[in-house]
């Protein structure tokens, strides 16, 4: 019925807007109906619970397959391809001479050198050692010297298991029935208490490492992605914050995924602090205040840094009737405009991330990702054959912008920023009639700033996939593991999935560094090292850090 519809050919305006405003009206019929059966069949279930019955059961897999909202196909152009030869990385162990059996060769045959072929192969064997401690005993000092074993031996395990253990759990995501099962098979005894032991206890000097390679993290560049997932510790409800860059990934579990929280991250953990100043109040511009609560604030505006207890305390003292969520904004944006006073530790002067509250404020710039953007206009589901058209032919012209943007990154101009800027809003700003999108586009058009932060600052990554994938990464640790169970636990995720994400990007072998700092030999120089000297060979001029001492 609405596959032929051609609004140009409607050569009277009022018919023409008559149909337009029709099919924008069945479109919001059938989104308002597909919205209802959800909502309906979750009342049913809930309703079947309450009488004791089944709901409608959970089935994952093929049954319903869910919409897939991915623009990979849009917005990634093929490459060509380029056969790498393999044996140029592999480390040849040793060789071995194979010989032609003498007596298949004919008598003049002559002996032409060797053919290489290089075979990858590895052994999985025990090294079990029984070591014979020197024992000496001084009868004059009544003492007994007994000699110590090498570093990384202590206990019954040796280094390589330990960092076997270590590498599979946190590196190759496996569970620990799997760890001791494949451990059972090459010949070492091991039980569940010991390899929970292996992976939560003793580890100081790893969380130290941690510690340093967020530092030198933050400072290697003016920009931060960022985002977080949902997690489980002891059971219970958490949240899992993703910080990374080209050269690291963190992963920091929090109680909250609030404003405060994230800040905390960003913070390096430092005890918060608030400044209620002009930028604090200049946050609090679009809340609803009563005009009293406004003269109270602007009263107190200072540029003394306070403690938390002292601020929380002034704050229940001069406007106790606040309502949570005033209280939390107040609260907000004094911690974001201290924390933005700081000086002597690294301020993050960007971050890349998706349209969450929890993210605005806590940077002078913020810049959206494009891709987070295009999943929106994925999720329009026309039903009429003009708007399915529409949104289309919008989408090419999305992503060829998109395409534009990348180029410019590359080679960027002020006569490119300006004709970009202009293209933008005819982009986003022209209506198409089809009223779902041109909704989606004036929000669009409203992040304008955020979405163009890289025309003045070409460094800038124009999507977050980088976060989204390392926060992919604690999702599939969760699938297999489900959650730590302690503190201590807690703190090993944390630790262990930062390094291992962080030895990847910087091409060290997990294993290899894992072993390393085991046997405590530090051939492997510290990470934050490898960040900065990293950061100093690839990362392009900031032109954030310049336009922000």
């Amino acid at each position: 019925m609405f596959e032929n519809i051609d609004l140009s050919a409607i050569l009277e305006e009022k018919t023409r807007e008559l149909v337009k405003g029709l099919l924008n009206f069945i479109e919001q019929l059938s989104s308002n109906l597909r919205e209802a059966r959800t909502e309906n069949q979750r009342l049913r279930d809930e309703n079947n619970r309450l009488k004791g019955e089944q709901g409608k059961p959970e089935i994952k897999g093929d049954a319903e397959t869910p919409k897939d909202h991915s623009s990979e196909k849009e917005r990634k152009k093929p490459r060509k391809r380029q056969a790498k030869k393999k044996t140029a990385t592999i480390v040849v162990d040793r060789k071995e001479v194979v010989r032609v059996d003498q007596a298949i060769l004919p008598e003049d045959a002559i002996f032409k050198g060797y053919e290489e072929n290089v075979v990858q192969d590895i052994l999985l064997k025990t090294d079990n050692v029984c070591f014979l401690k020197e024992k000496y005993y001084s009868p004059s000092l009544g003492r007994t010297y007994l000699a110590e074993l090498p570093s990384g031996y202590a206990g019954q395990f040796g280094p390589g298991v330990k960092a076997l253990v270590l590498a599979f759990y946190h590196g190759g995501l496996m569970s620990e029935p799997k760890i001791i099962e494949f451990l059972e098979n090459v010949g070492i005894h091991i039980s569940k208490g010991t390899i929970s032991n292996l992976l939560v206890k003793g580890h100081e000097e790893f969380h130290a490492e941690k510690e340093a390679v967020y530092e030198a993290g933050l400072a290697s560049s003016t920009y931060q992605h960022i985002d977080d997932t949902s997690t489980r510790v002891n059971g219970q409800n958490q949240s899992c914050h993703v910080v990374c860059n080209p050269f690291y990934t963190a992963y920091f579990t929090k109680s909250g995924k609030d404003r405060l929280s994230v800040l905390d991250v960003l913070r390096q953990g430092r005890k918060r602090v608030y400044l209620l100043n002009a930028e604090a109040l200049a946050y609090l511009e679009g809340m609803p205040f009563s005009e009293a609560t406004r003269c109270t604030l602007e009263a107190w505006r200072s540029e003394t840094v306070m403690e938390e207890e002292t601020f929380l305390h002034e704050l229940g003292r001069r406007i106790p009737i606040l309502n949570k969520q005033h209280r939390s904004a107040v609260r907000s944006a004094a911690a974001v405009a201290a924390y933005h006073a700081e000086r002597g530790v690294s301020i993050v002067q960007t971050l890349v991330c998706d349209d969450a509250p929890q993210f605005k404020w806590l940077t002078r710039g913020l810049a959206l990702c494009w891709i987070h953007e295009g999943r929106h206009y994925k999720k329009l589901e026309p039903v009429a054959a003009l708007h399915q058209t529409l949104l289309k032919d919008f989408l090419t012209r999305f992503w060829a912008y998109y395409d534009q943007l990348l180029v410019y990154r590359q080679r960027p101009t002020t006569v490119e920023a300006v004709r970009l800027e202009a293209e933008f809003d005819v982009l986003f700003g022209t209506p198409s009639g089809y009223a779902e999108l041109d909704k989606r586009m004036t929000t669009t058009l409203a992040h304008k700033d955020s979405l163009l932060l890289a025309l003045k600052f070409p460094e800038l990554p124009l999507h977050n996939n980088p976060a989204e994938l390392g926060a992919r990464g604690r999702v599939r640790k969760r699938d297999v593991s489900f959650g730590p169970r302690t503190e201590d636990g807690r703190q090993a995720w944390d630790t262990f999935m930062t390094l291992a994400a962080t030895t990847k990007k910087l091409n060290v072998s997990f294993y290899e560094y894992v072993r390393d700092r085991i046997l405590k030999k530090h051939a492997i120089p510290p990470l934050s090292e490898l960040i900065q000297n990293a950061a100093r060979q690839l990362l392009p001029a900031q032109s954030f850090l310049l336009a922000h001492p």
